[in-house]
């Protein structure tokens, strides 16, 4: 792997992306994209998610797709589990690392976890205990960072707590995600400085959706006070379930863009990862 990068990106079209989609896509489409993702110099993917595949059936094939992945060495492959059956799914298929599921929002906990956000803390405890005596990386997910589409704005020092919370749980890395795609720069400026005093920046991760157009000024912001983690999704898949027909994550695209225009190193190559997000846009009927 690269070790010179002034960013790393984390690739989720294929779980975060796609998991949005109306459109299924085959196991084969999906191995295809990834394979391709996997030679363009990204770091790390993220494969899938083993959840129930009545809650989201676009992903219930994440152990056959982990298992037709032609993996790089290099490449870290990762994927999003719910509790500790999950993680013993995803371990069984041979996963690097996890990624954790819960809110800033206790509405939004409710709807998407089923639990309150405490009780999504307890759920995780024996999860990440499990992982780290494994050598698998954690990260935890915290969404509604800026605001939530039930409870309005969110306050910074509730994700703090939020925040530490999870990090005594053990070692983790922390993705704060703006859900719906509201945040400008000064959001992020804000939820940075009420976060980073209890997460090392290097472990602080920014998950933008561009909702509303301003995902790469937030990335901007992002850099300028010393983030250096950003997930991103090829060709911008996923759109916003609270927005429909409204933009998807922030698209890796973009990110490597930004990165160019600040002279950042990424390693990964954009003319790649461009292609396979096109792609991947056309099978979902996403294309432009």
């Amino acid at each position: 792997m690269n070790s010179d990068r002034d960013i790393t990106i984390t690739e989720v079209g294929p779980r975060d992306g796609l998991q949005n989609e109306s459109t299924l896509v085959s196991v084969a489409d999906k191995v295809a994209l990834i394979d391709r993702l996997s030679w363009s110099g990204l770091p790390e993917i993220e494969v899938s998610a083993f959840v129930r595949p009545d809650v989201v059936p676009q992903l219930a094939d994440a152990a056959e797709v982990f298992a037709q992945i032609r993996r790089n060495d290099d490449v870290i492959y990762s994927a999003l589990v719910p509790n500790l059956r999950g993680l013993e799914r995803a371990m069984a298929v041979g996963v690097d690392a996890i990624s954790l599921f819960t809110a800033a929002s206790e509405t939004f906990a409710a709807r998407n976890t089923n639990a309150t956000i405490g009780e999504t803390i307890d759920r995780f405890r024996p999860v990440v205990e499990a992982a780290v005596a494994e050598g698998i990386t954690v990260r935890a997910y915290i969404s509604c960072a800026v605001a939530c589409p039930f409870e309005g704005a969110v306050a910074a020092s509730a994700v703090k707590e939020l925040a530490q919370r999870l990090c005594a749980l053990g070692p983790m890395q922390i993705d704060l995600g703006d859900t719906i795609g509201v945040a400008v720069p000064d959001d992020i400026e804000r939820l940075l400085a009420a976060v980073s005093p209890v997460v090392p920046m290097d472990d602080i991760v920014l998950h933008l959706h561009d909702t509303s157009g301003g995902a790469a000024a937030c990335a901007r912001r992002g850099i300028e006070c010393g983030v250096t983690r950003f997930d991103g999704a090829c060709g911008g898949l996923g759109g916003c379930p609270f927005a429909p027909g409204a933009p998807g994550n922030i698209s890796t695209e973009a990110l490597l863009s930004l990165c160019a225009d600040l002279n950042l190193t990424s390693g990964v190559d954009r003319t790649a990862v461009a292609e396979a997000g096109a792609w991947m846009q056309s099978l979902v009927g996403r294309a432009e």
